[in-house]
């Protein structure tokens, strides 16, 4: 694929128009847009995937089932490869599974799945001719094969990154997958069976089984032995892939380097006023490609096989299309599926027409203008009542730059904000920097509460604290809310009123605040007319907001009378979106796969290169 300069790709050369301009017909875009739309599966990996998926479940029902491995389905079926004879039950099985497994790297295009399969295809040839003599498994087997070699060249995704958590959660579930197949296995012979064992029996003879000892079930013939060489198979094929992920080499994820993050400081310094979420750019969890010219870049992380990014590419708008094609080929490289959390209307207009994707409004940002916010009025006087109550119970506010405050300070801020945490879970990505106090974020604003005339606790008078990142040279956007749990409620409201009265003193025009999730949507809904299909689509983020906090966002964010800035989801197709969905729940901490740590086992932060203040549950900018 040749690579365009930032200026050919900024507009300097003819671009298809929008669908509704004057330059031509719809389906002549939407044309366009299909032929540049990003990494697709290929056909031959998706046919190969296909077929290799298919003999698996014919193999795991011809492993666990008698009758199939006499019936005319099987009788089809055992000529494809792995299929090594309709007794063989115990090799039907583990054939089945790593065909499963290995279809899935077949579809995307992985490397690794391609040698797999090139080294399996001719071992099922052989096997095939040696205990059948079927010849027409051979060819089928060797066809495959030819298929695999014939276009290996889309089958050159590189792996995905990984870590050691990947062999535990294989135990996990292949535990739990032998153990339910093994539980059909030993159910599926009912005539043979001795006795009437209870389910806690033939459970038992399946765990039994798994680690090759005979249980209490017994069976009459042969049987005894096809279960107990299933089970074993079983039980091998767990051992065996949990060994191979705990012992392989590791791919870690991409992490921001001093040189990366030096590089994106200095593009923000030119460039950080145009986005609020740029200065989200510099989370040390996040990788980053450039723009050929080095005046653009995009941050992402990778969360299972979705590339997410989040925001604007930062820099130079003209050099934004040069960072995205490296955005691309790097999904591309991958097999990855592309995606971008968050950006503005400028940024997925120019996602959408340099990759052919297409852009969802996700939610609407709250800005507020700093010259134009007042506490009078009836429209603020909820806000009013509470922060002049709060204030008369004794509570003071602070609002400094963190390049003012001390080492102790900080260190009390930061150990306060991760014991106030919400959850076990550290949450945020988007919208989240990921940390409070580095030497490098001076610019970062922290505003405080206390109540001296209480009793001093542990972080002495100090009961809430909000943190902002840098927004260009004259703006502000909100990071994180923690207050004591103890404290009086209002305290965010009090916080965020303190930042905006202190913000002409600091030079702040503009405060970014949270991000709320289907505001168009809630606002809609509320009104007087609204239609029936709007109002049920309310109802259901009312109900969501259960878990997700939709509403309560919107609703606090709407105290303080906002501008709202649209934000929006890009994306490959629709079929995409749950994926997509999936991995930012992932990525924003709602939806954890690693088995969470004891909080005293949990590795707090040493020093000022790594992440351990993430967004809680209740605090974050994004629900």
């Amino acid at each position: 694929m040749s690579v365009r300069t930032d200026e050919e790709m900024s507009g300097a050369v003819p671009r298809p128009k929008s669908p509704g301009g004057p330059g031509g017909p719809r389906h002549l875009v939407r044309a366009v847009r299909r032929v540049r739309r990003g990494p697709r599966p290929e056909a031959v990996p998706v046919l190969v995937a296909r077929a290799c998926a298919l003999v698996g479940l014919l193999d795991i029902a011809a492993g666990v089932f008698p009758r199939f491995r006499h019936s005319r389905m099987h009788a089809l079926a055992e000529v494809l490869p792995g299929a090594l004879g309709p007794f063989a039950a115990a090799l039907s099985l583990s054939a089945g599974v790593l065909l499963l497994l290995l279809a899935h790297g077949l579809k995307r295009g992985k490397r690794r799945a391609w040698r797999a399969g090139v080294a399996l295809l001719p071992i099922g040839a052989v096997a095939q001719f040696g205990y059948r003599h079927s010849v027409v498994g051979v060819v089928i087997s060797l066809a495959l094969l030819w298929a695999l070699l014939r276009h290996r060249d889309q089958f050159a995704a590189l792996p995905d990154p990984r870590s050691r958590w990947r062999a535990l959660a294989n135990f996990v579930l292949m535990g739990a997958g032998s153990v339910l197949l093994g539980l059909l296995v030993v159910s599926a012979h009912p005539h043979r069976m001795v006795g009437d064992p209870s389910l806690a029996d033939r459970l038992t003879h399946v765990f039994y089984g798994l680690f090759g000892v005979e249980g209490p079930v017994g069976y009459q013939g042969s049987t005894s032995w096809t279960v107990a060489f299933s089970l074993g198979a079983l039980g091998m094929l767990t051992a065996v892939t949990t060994i191979y992920l705990a012992f392989r080499p590791e791919h870690p994820a991409a992490r921001l380097t001093e040189e990366d993050e030096a590089r994106l400081r200095a593009l923000l310094a030119k460039h950080g006023a145009r986005d609020s979420l740029g200065h989200f750019a510099l989370r040390r969890d996040k990788a980053v490609v450039f723009s050929p010219s080095g005046k653009a870049a995009v941050t992402y992380r990778v969360v299972s096989g979705v590339m997410l990014a989040s925001g604007d590419p930062i820099g130079d708008v003209e050099a934004w299309p040069g960072a995205i094609e490296r955005f691309m080929d790097e999904a591309r490289a991958h097999s990855w599926t592309p995606a971008v959390m968050g950006c503005s209307e400028t940024g997925g207009e120019v996602w959408t027409r340099e990759t052919g994707l297409d852009a969802l409004e996700l939610g609407d940002e709250a800005v507020v203008d700093v010259a134009d916010f007042s506490l009078a009025g009836r429209a603020m006087r909820n806000v009013r009542q509470m922060v002049k109550r709060i204030e008369r119970a004794g509570y003071e506010t602070r609002v400094r730059r963190v390049a003012d405050l001390g080492e102790n300070e900080l260190d009390r801020i930061r150990r306060a904000a991760d014991d106030w945490r919400g959850t076990d879970t550290e949450r945020g990505f988007s919208m989240a920097l990921g940390r409070i106090g580095d030497p490098a974020d001076g610019d970062c604003l922290v505003a405080t509460a206390h109540r001296p005339d209480a009793e001093p606790g542990e972080y002495g008078d100090l009961k809430a604290v909000l943190h902002f990142v840098p927004w260009g040279p004259d703006g502000v956007s909100l990071d994180l809310m923690r207050r004591d749990r103890s404290a009086d409620p209002g305290m965010n409201e009090l916080l965020i009123v303190a930042a905006l009265r202190a913000a002409p003193k600091l030079g702040i025009a503009r405060v970014s605040l949270n991000f709320a999730m289907f505001r168009a949507a809630l606002a809609r809904g509320e009104k007087i007319g609204a239609g029936p299909v709007l109002r049920a689509w309310r109802g259901l983020l009312v109900f969501l907001s259960r878990w997700f906090q939709i509403e309560s966002l919107y609703k606090f964010n709407a105290k303080f009378r906002p501008r709202w800035e649209p934000r929006f989801v890009v994306y490959r197709t629709s079929a995409d979106l749950p994926r997509i969905g999936f991995a930012a729940m992932q990525a924003e901490g709602f939806v954890s796969l690693a088995p969470p740590l004891p909080r005293f086992l949990r590795r707090r932060s040493a020093g000022p290169r790594p992440c351990a203040h993430r967004l809680p549950e209740g605090d974050v900018r994004a629900a």
